[in-house]
């Protein structure tokens, strides 16, 4: 079963999360998900968690930094979740001026992660099929991803019909100020929303999207010469660029030659 159990970090989300998992026992991993990993608070919710549930896989994060990646599994954790201000709907690097270049990151935190023998996830920052690539080939062991995925049928948010009969869906970040309504009563005055509320152009079944995904990656590894991305590590190289791609004709969309994506 490929489901985790997500919680904070407080004795009430362990008291909850604990009452998750003695509902659903066949659920094997536990998600300990935080905008800022760095704190001794933290790491003593992840040794807890260990210590309470011995045979799960802990996923926990988020840090951007090898020492804190080492501290994190030393404290019990298995898979490290990378990544502080990348995603599409967060504004933490514009509210607070804190964060780390997602592939530098991944990098970093990987090498650290597998000289323990844990893992990372590269969480956010993927714009396009060729970032997934990336963040495999910088070392990463999964890809996490929200915006997109978002404007989907399968997606969260809700589906708005607008005048001229277009279709959008709203997607926004879990530190913005819907999220903060919606879960936690508004958004407290002693700090401020690091997300935004954006409305996404409806895009139909995430499977076109998955396809795009999964047939990239898969050019990736033979461009590289990899035959499963675990190979993509060994045979990537990184070259900074000031640009990557051509836009000359604008953006296309690739699955209908001739129509313009968005400008």
């Amino acid at each position: 079963m490929y489901v985790a159990a997500s919680s904070g970090s407080s004795e009430a989300d362990l008291a909850k999360l604990k009452g998750i998992l003695e509902t659903c026992p066949d659920v094997p991993f536990i998600c300990l998900d935080v905008a800022n990993g760095y704190s001794e608070f933290f790491i003593e919710c992840v040794r807890k968690a260990r210590a309470m549930f011995p045979d799960h896989i802990i996923i926990a994060g988020n840090v951007v930094t090898c020492e804190m990646t080492e501290e994190l599994i030393l404290s019990g954790a298995d898979v490290i979740k990378v990544g502080i201000g990348p995603g599409s709907g967060c504004t933490t690097r514009k509210q607070t001026g804190v964060g780390y270049p997602q592939l530098s990151a991944v990098i970093e935190c990987a090498d650290a992660a597998h000289g323990l023998g844990g893992h990372v996830v590269s969480d956010g920052g993927c714009t396009c099929p060729g970032d997934f690539s990336k963040a495999l080939g910088g070392g990463g062991d999964f890809v996490m991803t929200g915006g997109m995925f978002a404007g989907h049928d399968e997606s969260g948010g809700e589906l708005v019909v607008n005048e001229d009969g277009s279709k959008v869906k709203l997607f926004y970040g879990m530190s913005s100020a819907t999220a903060m309504e919606k879960h936690s009563g508004g958004v407290a005055n002693y700090r401020s929303s690091e997300g935004k509320t954006v409305s996404v152009p409806y895009k139909g079944s995430v499977s076109n999207t998955i396809l795009d995904i999964l047939g990239g990656i898969r050019s990736s590894c033979t461009y590289v010469g990899a035959s499963t991305t675990k190979e993509l590590p060994k045979r990537t190289t990184f070259i900074r660029v000031t640009q990557q791609l051509n836009n000359v004709w604008g953006t296309y969309d690739m699955r209908k030659p001739g129509l313009p994506a968005k400008k």
